[in-house]
């Protein structure tokens, strides 16, 4: 049983390197072989991995990735915002039409990634919950 301390408790049978497992949620692939995919459709994971057969299916990432996505997108848009809105002279029409087209794009892309990347933390961390 590992100790409260730990900051990293592996799941069973497992001695994945903490950053590994991330990038590879991140980049969509399953965080234990790196090779199967980990989300069948937009966002919704795999049961199990096509590979080597690591089961997804119970893990719940709930709204972290979208939490991670807003704070990403403000981050990114905010400062953009603030220097190129007082320094353009379009018309409020155009600002009305890019700017929330940006923010939708951005967010779509994000998504999917943040699902992922929260996948992968969960399922390295052994912090599946009660669902399992």
């Amino acid at each position: 049983m590992p100790l409260l301390s730990d900051p990293s408790p592996e799941p069973k049978g497992s001695s994945h390197d903490f950053w590994l497992v991330l990038l590879r949620g991140l980049i969509g692939r399953c965080p234990h072989c790196g090779k199967g995919r980990l989300l069948r459709n937009y966002l919704k994971p795999v049961d199990h991995c096509s590979v080597c057969a690591q089961a997804y299916g119970h893990i719940r990432a709930d709204d972290g990735p979208a939490w991670l996505t807003i704070v990403l997108v403000g981050h990114i848009l905010a400062p953009i915002l603030l220097y190129v809105i007082p320094n353009s002279h379009w018309p409020d029409w155009v600002s009305m039409v890019v700017w929330p087209s940006f923010a939708f794009i951005l967010a779509l892309l994000i998504l999917p990634r943040a699902k992922g990347l929260f996948i992968g933390l969960i399922w390295r961390t052994g912090s599946v919950g009660s669902e399992k």
